[in-house]
Order: C-alpha cells, then structure tokens, then sequence
C-alpha cells in the first residue's frame, strides 16, 4: 500500500513539472514573439534590427540607416533614395522593385537576396556583396561598384550603363543581355559566367578574366579585347566583333564578323 502511495505521489510531481516547463516554455515563446515583434517597430536609426521583419512600401528616403540588420525582412517597393546603408546586412532580404538610387550601399551585404527590377541607379556599391542574389532586370545604371562581389549572382538583362565596376567579381553570374553601355570594367573577372547576347560593345576590358566565359552573340563591337585573359578562339567564334574590335595575341577575327541583325 505504501509502495503505491509512493508512485502516485512520485507521477503527481513529475506531471507537475511537466507543467510548469510547458507553461515557461510557452511563457518564454510568447516573450520572444513579442520581443521580436518589439523589435521591428523600433525607429529607423543607424544599426537598428530589422531581421525577420515585414516593411514592405516603406519610404525611407534620406536616412542614416548605417549598420541596420535587414536580414530576411521584406522590403519590396520600398524607397531609400539618398540613405546612408553602408555595412548594412540585407542577406536573403526581398527587395523586389525596391528603389535604391542614389543610396550608401558600399560594403553592404546582399548574399541571396531577392530584387527583381531593384533601382540602383547612381548607388554606391563599392565593395558591396552581391553573391548568390537574384538581381535579374534591375537598374544599375552609374552605380560605383568597383571591388563589388557579383559571385553566382543572377543578374540577367540587367543594365549597367555607365557603372564602375572596377575590379568587381562577376565569376559564375548569369549575364544574360546585360547592358553594359560606357560601364567601366576594368580588371573584372568573368571567368565562368554567362554573357551570352549581353552588349560589352567599345568598352576597354583591360584586365579583365574571360576564362570559361559564354560568349554566345556576346556584342563586342569596336570593343578593346587586346588585354584580357583566358579567351579562346572557340569563344570568340561564336561571340559578335567587327573590323575594329581589338583581341589579343594569337587570336583572329572570324569570318562571320559583323553577325547579320537576325544573329543578335
């Protein structure tokens, strides 16, 4: 009798401490639900935590959001015209038709991020990280992106006129009719990606890493090739050039140059 006294004594405390670790494992969620909740109505300030949080068609236009950690948020058809967001963290963040033209962005991480028809139009990108991020049909128009990190980016049908990209890393991106009008590139490194059909045409690409590249109706017309890397005959064949684009040593016009309009 009483070793049965015992065991319902013993499973009346333990059923007791099962609840009370269930009602503090639900009393620390609904803290840190409303702490996070907290958190993304905070006031936009330099280094702010935004992680995790849903402010889509925010206008933020000409502030100081230095250092703000965005990562994971949803931005889409925001506006940061003109802000400060140097070193902010915008890791697999959704800024689809988000509008960053004019904005601080050096040293700021996009690491797959979404941005379909972002505007970066005259940004500054230098040194901005880029890797993996689907940034395809958006404007990078005179955006200073020298030693920006393109890496694996998705960045078809782009257009970059005008824009630095000095020295930028665009190894293994898709490029697809990238628009490259007066960009300077300089350095760059394409080794490994797609240009197919994209317009690199009377640009001076001295420096820059063609190993591996996809140049399938790449326009390199009157463009000045002489100094690159790692392009091969096979590349240039099947790549568009006319009488004046200059390649390097050892490697000749084809005789398909200049491609008919129904090629391009």
């Amino acid at each position: 009798m009483e070793d049965r006294r015992w065991v319902q004594a013993r499973m009346s405390s333990l059923l007791a401490k099962r609840r009370s670790l269930v009602a503090g494992s639900l009393t620390a969620l609904a803290l840190c639900t409303g702490s996070a909740a907290a958190k993304c109505q905070d006031a936009p300030s330099p280094g702010a935590d935004w992680s995790g949080c849903s402010k889509a068609r925010l206008v933020l236009t000409g502030e100081d959001l230095t250092g703000t950690n965005f990562h994971r948020s949803l931005l889409t058809l925001s506006d940061f015209a003109s802000s400060k967001l140097s070193g902010a963290n915008l890791s697999e963040t959704e800024v689809s038709r988000t509008r960053f033209e004019g904005t601080d962005l050096s040293l700021a991480n996009f690491t797959k991020a979404l941005g379909w028809r972002a505007n970066f139009g005259q940004a500054n990108l230098t040194g901005t990280i880029f890797i993996s991020a689907d940034m395809s049909r958006s404007n990078f128009a005179q955006a200073k992106a020298a030693g920006s990190n393109f890496n694996k980016a998705e960045l078809n049908r782009s257009d970059f006129s005008g824009a630095d990209l000095s020295r930028a890393n665009l190894s293994k991106a898709e490029l697809a009719r990238v628009l490259f009008q007066s960009a300077k590139l300089t350095g760059a490194d394409f080794s490994y990606s797609n240009l197919s059909r994209a317009r690199l045409i009377g640009l001076d690409l001295q420096g820059a890493n063609f190993t591996g590249t996809y140049l399938f109706l790449t326009q390199l017309g009157d463009a000045d090739l002489s100094g690159v890397t790692g392009l091969t005959q096979a590349q240039i064949d099947i790549a568009c050039g006319t009488a004046q684009t200059k390649l390097p040593a050892g490697l000749s016009r084809p005789q398909s140059w200049p491609c008919t309009e129904e090629e391009d």
